[in-house]
């Protein structure tokens, strides 16, 4: 066992009797040790309840033959840290999650590692971690939020959000807002639409790093419970076979995650992410192959932000599995490749079936026969952008307008609110990107003030930050490169025509290759917003967006 470098012999008795004064027991020690990396706190509704999910999880390692051992790791809430410079953090927190993992795992050598994670960057930053560390790992998430209905309306968070916007457009008043507030978040796990921490737990099922179900079990079910205990006993099987995540985080099982993610429409996140986790293994994910794959793949799933179910409606419709079993009519997936469950592919969907034609849709009554997400290029992103195409109305897919540009998602969010920007206009935010913001933020309360004013089929939003999952409508992010690394957002001016053209892949600004050689000549880099600490180190060592943000 790898843990017997740390227990194992005369040499080692001063290292098990540190174990026994935490009252590990001779018996205990002997066995495997399993890392359990629980992501538990009091701010984040998606992991108030993660430590039920480690009780369970601990519970099924006994009861396999292996000792758990248990430790903490950061996790920040985006709703709450949205809109100030809180959410400069939560990108950056990634990295400090997988080093953290990776520290812990490494320093104590675990013999295999459960991660329990459930929002947006503590999901991808574990499976870094995992890859990185390359034990016998599993993932084992804490579930989706329940969307309830209540008068009519179907609530989730974005509900409250775009409230805000149709309060300062006078569409409603503030009792009425006070209904979304009280009633959208009905209690723990990860907000309920397909945003960016659903999307991440139903791709973290494709990948084959968590047990079928893991992406769309209710957070209050039993059945969660049951699954930490399953996810718990298994790790003790992939330890017992040396199974680890080198051996399932191969090329094909990324490709495999894009194409669910187009027949899903998942987070636009998905496109940063992905390409972070398969750096830790040596895979590169080029924005290319995503429109290779999006051509091809047709959208199965209108979920939350851009239809009307939600995540717990893809559970009871037959979850990931289903519509993955649905991909395979026309030969969309891998089927050979190896997941946490010991069997392949093929062997986990065998049964799966959809059991709500309304919530996944047969593959020859899809919503589109392209994919839900479309990378943009053009001269104002010469390395890409990325959209949600599943989620902007049809009128939106190719649209010209005047530029409204700012340089702070603070300033836009000013004139949106004060009636500034008008039907047609196309918003530029710039210095938002990984270096530039820092922190490459996302910009939930622009694209929600937009659609909450009624203006999300008239106005687009262009920006080399991002954007939540839970944003809808022609919202155009990852800009690369970044205005803060001199790319040519930085040289948009306030009433340069921009062409947006999502049928074609293109994002173009009406200006000459040498009108933007000129203006680029006369522009420099302004100050870094941020200098010191964390941020400061993090915007000096990170990527592009195109390269999914690693740090180097």
């Amino acid at each position: 066992m790898k843990s017997d470098i740390i227990k194992k012999g005369i040499e080692r008795a001063p290292h098990r009797s540190l174990f026994k004064a935490m009252g590990y027991t001779d018996e205990e020690i002997r066995r495997p040790l399993i890392g359990v990396v629980n992501s538990v706190n009091e701010i984040v509704p998606g992991h108030i309840h993660l430590d039920k999910i480690a009780e369970a999880v601990k519970a099924g390692i006994r009861m396999a033959g292996g000792t758990p051992v248990g430790f903490g790791a950061i996790g920040i809430c985006d709703g709450i840290a949205m809109g100030h410079e809180g959410m400069k953090y939560s990108l950056a927190s990634r990295e400090l999650i997988a080093d953290s993992c990776e520290a812990m795992a490494r320093a104590h050598s675990f013999d295999g590692m459960v991660f329990i994670p459930n929002c947006d960057k503590i999901v991808p930053g574990m499976l870094m971690a995992a890859a990185r560390v390359n034990v016998p790992s599993i993932i084992i998430s804490g579930g989706p939020m329940l969307s309830l209905k209540k008068n009519g309306k179907q609530l989730d968070l974005n509900s409250v959000f775009e409230a805000v916007g149709s309060v300062k457009a006078g569409l409603i008043n503030e009792e009425d807002m006070l209904f979304y507030e009280d009633n959208a978040c009905p209690g723990c796990g990860s907000c309920s639409g397909m945003f960016t921490a659903n999307s991440m737990n139903c791709l973290t099922e494709v990948l084959g790093m968590g047990l079928p179900g893991n992406g769309t079990i209710p957070a209050v079910y039993a059945e969660r419970i049951r699954l930490a205990k399953q996810a718990g006993m298994k790790i003790m099987e992939l330890v017992e076979k040396n199974i680890k995540p080198s051996d399932i985080l191969v090329a094909k099982a990324f490709e495999n995650a894009l194409t669910v993610d187009m027949a899903l429409g998942c987070s636009t996140n998905s496109v940063l992410h992905l390409p972070a986790i398969a750096h830790e293994v040596g895979i590169e994910l080029d924005l290319d192959i995503i429109n290779e794959i999006s051509g091809r793949v047709p959208n199965l799933c209108k979920l939350a932000p851009t239809g009307p179910w939600h995540v717990q409606d893809l559970y009871q419709a037959g979850g990931v599995q289903a519509v993955m079993k649905e991909l395979t009519g026309k030969n969309l997936l891998h089927l050979d490749l190896l997941t946490v469950t010991g069997g392949t592919v093929a062997a986990n969907i065998e049964k799966a079936a959809i059991l709500d034609h309304n919530v996944i849709r047969d593959i020859n009554n899809a919503y589109s026969e392209t994919g839900g997400i479309a990378v943009l290029k053009g001269n104002i992103a010469p390395d890409g952008a990325v959209v949600k195409r599943s989620g902007v109305a049809d009128e939106m897919l190719c649209h010209k307008g005047p530029a409204r540009v700012f340089d702070s998602e603070d300033d836009a969010i000013k004139a949106i609110y004060s009636g500034g920007i008008k039907k047609g206009d196309i918003v530029v935010i710039r210095y938002e990107g990984p270096k530039g913001g820092p922190g490459m933020r996302e910009m939930l309360g622009p694209t929600s003030a937009i659609a909450g004013m009624g203006l999300d089929r008239d106005v687009a939003l262009l920006t080399d930050g991002r954007f939540s999952g839970a944003s809808r409508g022609a919202s155009i992010g990852h800009i690369s490169p970044e205005a803060m690394e001199g790319g040519p957002i930085a040289i948009v001016r306030d009433g340069d025509i921009i062409n947006i053209d999502i049928l074609s892949g293109k994002l173009d600004v009406e200006l000459t290759d040498k009108e933007i050689e000129e203006r680029l000549k006369s522009w420099k880099a302004p100050e870094p917003r941020i200098k010191t600490g964390y941020l400061g180190r993090y915007a000096r060592l990170v990527t592009s967006a195109s390269k999914g943000a690693v740090l180097i």
